[in-house]
């Protein structure tokens, strides 16, 4: 097994090994690069070595291509001669535990959340809310919080403004934030996140943090992929939106641990510029805020994109390691931006790193790591080491086995409707429950005590209720962290 106390990225120029020190690895990082220069091969490597260190991986699979880490590589070519002159290595063919998801359960198993676990900030950010809108939906969740109406789907979700819409003294002094408008304009967005086919991402049973978490029977962290080959293209709101998700569930959920002699977690966002692209000032600047103090729970967020500009600069300063691989420049404003990235490194007197960024070939990457005091170290032009398994995609019947031999198979791939604002909304009609009606378990809710919105009523069923008393409290946390777009939905 390799020194899972190190980092190895591949090789200097005199053939040494160029690595960081695995406790560094939750000060999070940057993948980089033009199109075509080896990006998701250095990603690649970097799952296998989080891998064998027995850290769990969460990493999108944009171009369909990076699950090739379920399979035996088979090196040849200048692979081969590449993995020849790494001697120290240890290069050794293998396949990783790898498991598939999908959002629409076709590549993978289906990856679902609920809309009150998502909230109304990162919902309102999906369905790109006017300040307006946005009012309106954080008085519907506040509503179905006080009435005990469990939102797990976007048809929840549609009753809910509906029942509203004729019941509109539950909305008590929120009266006024939910008007014909607003109401007709959240139905319209949400009508237009089904066409997407994003309704997939909304039900039951809702991805279990514990289950990215657990290692394999081997001791290697589990490599989860989601495939999003057609989502970043269709739906890329969706895309973003889910990532963002994932991240503050994260942050409340896991505890502090202090130094940790590696990550508990490593999670890679590729396309990273569609997590700031048209996000709200004030869920961007809770967003920095969440990737600063993710660090102490054990989790080390990668960002992969083009080119560094692409991540706001508070983010960028927080990213530890850095590869960058070859960059392009043909406009003015692209040199400018070229010797942006160049000053971004520690410099190294052996050799000038503007000149060498437009130099670099396939493989080849700048790369920055931390020294041991957590100081950045020298800029260095390094071989990015082959990864162990196959370089390329699964073929469909490799896929289906894989998802087949998966430990959460069955787990996942049934959908479960159960009773919720739907159903107990169509069991109403004909006569609006009063607020003081609503179930004892919603009166007995964190939101009673704190004046917080909840994303669900506890009560509806034990499952639903031993779980939110666990969660509610750190999810409550997040919320004030995260901020939210409205004063009128500041604490009491």
């Amino acid at each position: 097994m390799p020194d899972s106390s190190q980092f190895v990225l591949g090789a200097d120029l005199a053939g040494q090994p160029v690595a960081q020190a695995m406790r560094l690895a939750n000060r999070h990082g940057l993948v980089a690069g033009a199109t075509g220069t080896g990006k998701t091969v250095t990603l690649q490597h970097m799952a296998e070595a989080f891998s064998d260190a027995g850290v769990a991986v969460f990493a999108a699979d944009v171009k369909g291509d990076l699950c090739g880490l379920g399979a035996v590589g088979n090196p040849q070519g200048k692979v081969a001669e590449r993995i020849a002159g790494m001697p120290w290595l240890g290069h050794r063919p293998q396949a990783y535990p790898v498991s598939l998801w999908d959002i629409h359960g076709q590549s993978g198993h289906p990856l679902r959340t609920t809309l009150s676990e998502m909230g109304p900030l990162l919902l309102g950010n999906l369905l790109e809310l006017t300040d307006s809108q946005q009012a309106a939906l954080y008085a519907a969740f506040k509503v179905a919080d006080r009435e005990g109406l469990l939102l797990l789907d976007i048809k929840d979700l549609k009753a809910l403004l509906a029942h509203l819409k004729d019941n509109p003294q539950l909305l008590g002094e929120d009266s006024a934030l939910m008007t014909t408008g607003s109401s007709q304009a959240l139905l319209r967005r949400l009508a237009t996140l089904e066409q997407q086919g994003a309704e997939a991402l909304f039900g039951e049973p809702a991805l279990q943090l514990e289950d990215i978490l657990q290692p394999d029977a081997d001791g290697r962290g589990r490599i989860h992929l989601l495939d999003a080959s057609r989502l970043v293209h269709e739906a890329p709101k969706v895309y973003a939106t889910f990532l963002l998700w994932l991240l503050a569930e994260l942050f409340e959920q896991l505890p502090e641990r202090g130094d940790a002699d590696k990550p508990l977690l490593a999670l890679f966002f590729d396309e990273a510029h569609l997590l700031f692209n048209g996000t709200p000032k004030a869920l961007q600047d809770r967003l920095e805020q969440v990737v600063r103090l993710i660090r102490s729970k054990g989790v080390g967020v990668y960002f992969v994109t083009q080119s560094p500009s692409d991540l706001p600069d508070d983010v960028l300063a927080q990213l530890g390691l850095r590869v960058q691989h070859g960059l392009r420049a043909f406009t003015a404003k692209e040199q400018k931006s070229l010797k942006a990235v160049a000053d971004g490194f520690r410099p190294n007197p052996e050799f000038d790193t503007l000149s060498v960024l437009t130099e670099l070939g396939i493989g080849e990457a700048l790369v920055g790591t931390l020294q041991e005091k957590g100081t950045p170290g020298m800029v260095q032009r390094v071989l990015i080491a082959p990864p162990q398994s196959r370089i390329g995609p699964l073929s469909a019947a490799e896929r289906a086995a894989l998802i087949a031999a998966s430990p959460l198979v069955g787990r996942y791939d049934k959908p479960v409707d159960r009773e919720s604002a739907y159903e107990l909304l169509n069991a109403r009609k004909g006569g609006a429950v009063a607020p003081e009606q609503a179930p004892a378990a919603a009166e007995e809710s964190f939101a009673d005590k704190a004046g917080e919105f909840l994303q669900s009523a506890a009560g509806q069923a034990i499952k639903s209720a031993v779980r939110q008393a666990a969660n509610q409290f750190g999810r409550q946390l997040v919320r004030g962290l995260m901020g939210s777009l409205l004063g009128g939905s500041k604490r009491r």
